[in-house]
């Protein structure tokens, strides 16, 4: 009898989420929080390297923070809904900069999910599952 292989699609078949932040305490922290999940977690620090990765890999989620040298957050998030378009609703902003109009605008405007450093690390836990159920 051949072993049966996970697919994305298996109950079993470990999710992946993708954090970006340049923070890289909150990075690690968040990596080993959602680990402890049981997600495949991977990294980037900016995001020009988010984008990178979003070409190459697919993600159920994206932790984004809106603030970020070379790529700021809402211009990663315009240019990988282009490459992806069904990430368009997977992401997760996080963001110290909450009183910033224009942030606001973004966020709202989009109807994006989105917490305020610092947040509660359960409810960043359970924006995660629910953005990922609803894809399933």
């Amino acid at each position: 009898m051949a072993e049966e292989t996970p697919s994305r699609s298996h109950p079993l078949a470990l999710k992946a989420v993708l954090v970006v932040d340049d923070d890289k305490q909150l990075t690690s922290a968040l990596q080993w929080i959602l680990r402890d999940e049981n997600y495949l977690v991977d990294v980037a620090f900016d995001g020009e390297e988010a984008l990178l990765k979003v070409k190459i890999h697919e993600y159920d989620a994206v932790i984004c923070d809106v603030m970020m040298p070379r790529l700021r957050g809402d211009e990663f998030y315009v240019q990988a809904k282009k490459l992806r378009p069904s990430l368009a609703n997977r992401f997760i902003f996080i963001t110290g900069f909450a009183a910033d109009s224009n942030i606001r605008e973004f966020l709202s405007a989009r109807r994006l999910k989105h917490l305020i450093k610092p947040f509660p690390i359960q409810e960043l836990i359970g924006c995660v599952k629910e953005l990922i159920e609803t894809k399933e």
